[in-house]
């Protein structure tokens, strides 16, 4: 290559590309995390139940790492199991509540846009009615936890597909009228949005907040709550084995990293979330999903009339942009989204945008614009190819 003339212009500088990842509703791992989980393989590899060194090492990491996992959660380190993933402590949290009132009743009441794993669980229970933004109708909650045989109630702060957030403290509220205990699923919001403090259970995910994805149960003092025998060792009780010590590390140093600046990145991922939700109301046939304003900071939803979700997402990577679909069908149950379903809203052409922290996406403000400036030529070319352009 021939050197550059002593009197030519330096180049301009050029930015590295984006990452293009606005589907974080399972990482990346902040930096540091990820950092503290390798250096923990050498440090924290034992069984922390062990009583040699190693394990007795083990053991006073994940202690520390507990009490800060617990302040994260507001409940007492006593208080906090961890588990293999967020689904693994929603089926232990709900199954500990139903073992623990059996002879009062069987019945789960859930809003009809909770996670899968709740509504399979809640039987034959009819699942209560959301509006068209995704909010609880919460007199039919009253009535719901009011009536015969209810062994518990689960609610979600907010709605990892659709971002709208529940009137938790009043459904609280309801619950403690009724003599119902109520688990509170923080698995989309905890280090995103303020955590209520109410719940007699209470739910998360480290990976929401930019760690990895291990479940948190907290089972609040005076509880009634237990599991079918055989008891359990690990965990209080509550888990089938110990955790991996370097995953509770990891997501404990998360918590340490986002914590001061949680506000400030849920401000910025707002005022993004709106960038994404006046693109997308722009686009003709296009609806916007979720409650505008009360909602999570970092997820937005919109439905595209005319077109697949499927084909949006492959449209949509081949400009660099990771995102999701609310309405992707799986190889195990080919049915729409529940939860879009529940709303009365278009359950297909839908694409789902879960931001990642600042820290984990420094470009995640130059990836939403260019998931804004792309949407109107990305949904004219899946219509284009489905034939439904002239619709």
């Amino acid at each position: 290559m021939a050197p550059t003339p002593p009197d030519a212009p330096s180049p301009a500088p050029v930015d590295p590309p984006s990452t293009g990842v606005l589907d974080a509703s399972r990482g990346p791992l902040h930096p540091l995390a990820a950092a503290t989980l390798t250096g923990a393989l050498d440090a924290a590899w034992a069984d922390p139940s062990r009583r040699h060194a190693p394990g007795r090492r083990s053991r006073s990491l994940l202690d520390t790492t507990r009490s800060v996992l617990a302040g994260a959660m507001g409940v007492r380190p006593d208080d906090l199991s961890l588990h293999a993933g967020a689904e693994e402590a929603l089926v232990t949290g709900l199954t500990g509540l139903t073992h623990a009132r059996r002879r009062v009743g069987t019945v789960v009441v859930a809003t009809a846009v909770e996670r899968s794993v709740v509504l399979l669980r809640a039987g034959d229970a009819e699942p209560v009615p959301v509006d068209r933004l995704g909010r609880v109708d919460v007199d039919a909650f009253a009535a719901a936890v009011a009536g015969p045989g209810v062994a518990a109630a689960v609610v979600s702060t907010g709605n990892a597909e659709v971002g709208t957030t529940q009137p938790v403290e009043d459904l609280a509220a309801l619950c403690r009228d009724a003599g119902v205990p109520l688990l509170v699923d923080a698995t989309a919001s905890l280090g995103r949005s303020p955590l209520p403090a109410v719940g007699d259970v209470v739910v998360a995910d480290a990976a929401s907040f930019g760690g990895p994805p291990l479940g948190l149960l907290a089972v609040r003092p005076g509880v009634r709550w237990g599991l079918p025998a055989p008891r359990l060792e690990a965990e209080h009780g509550r888990a089938p084995a110990a955790p991996w010590v370097p995953l509770a590390l990891a997501a404990a140093e998360a918590w340490r990293q986002g914590e001061a600046a949680a506000d400030d990145d849920a401000s910025a991922a707002r005022d993004l979330v709106d960038r994404v939700r006046t693109a997308a109301s722009r686009v003709p046939d296009v609806e916007v999903v979720g409650d505008p304003a009360d909602r999570l900071p970092h997820v937005v939803t919109f439905s595209v009339l005319f077109a697949d979700g499927e084909v949006l997402l492959d449209e949509l990577a081949g400009h660099g942009l990771a995102v999701a679909s609310g309405s992707a069908c799986t190889s195990s149950a080919l049915r729409p989204s529940h939860v879009l379903a529940a709303m009365g809203v278009l359950t297909h052409g839908n694409v789902r945008v879960t931001l990642p922290l600042a820290s984990v996406s420094p470009d995640r403000e130059r990836d939403v614009d260019r998931l804004c400036t792309a949407l109107p030529e990305v949904v004219a070319a899946v219509r284009a190819r489905l034939g439904t352009d002239a619709l």
